[in-house]
């Protein structure tokens, strides 16, 4: 049982980043699905989440900018992130949970190994 992110780098503000998590090890295709990430000296954050059957959520600083989505098929989850801020810059971190509400906690029963993503000004 796996999760594995990937697409992370270095891009400046204003621009735009796609992340890929590929889960492997069992069919994901009913768990919920999330990206979180973690700046230096801070606390884990929520940042958007995909439900089985594609319904979403988002944290508010995220909201217009990043888009979650998923590919059952393929145990695949994404973050596009567009319109990229300075204070995006952090570890992204792809999690995996049967319940949804645990995963949107930041509990979730399965992690990936994290993406760094640093937005230069």
């Amino acid at each position: 049982v796996q999760l594995q992110a990937s697409g992370g780098g270095l891009v400046q503000a204003g621009g735009s980043l796609g992340l890929s998590c590929a889960a492997s090890g069992r069919s994901w295709s009913n768990y919920g699905m999330g990206w979180f990430h973690q700046a230096p000296g801070k606390e884990r954050e929520f940042v958007a989440a995909i439900t089985s059957v594609g319904r979403t959520n988002y944290a508010d600083s995220v909201k217009g900018r990043f888009t979650i989505s998923r590919d059952n098929a393929k145990n695949t989850v994404y973050l596009q992130m567009n319109s990229l801020k300075v204070e995006d810059t952090a570890v992204y971190y792809c999690a995996a949970d049967p319940w949804y509400s645990r995963l949107l906690t930041g509990t979730g029963a399965y992690w990936g190994q994290g993406t760094q993503v640093t937005v230069s000004s």
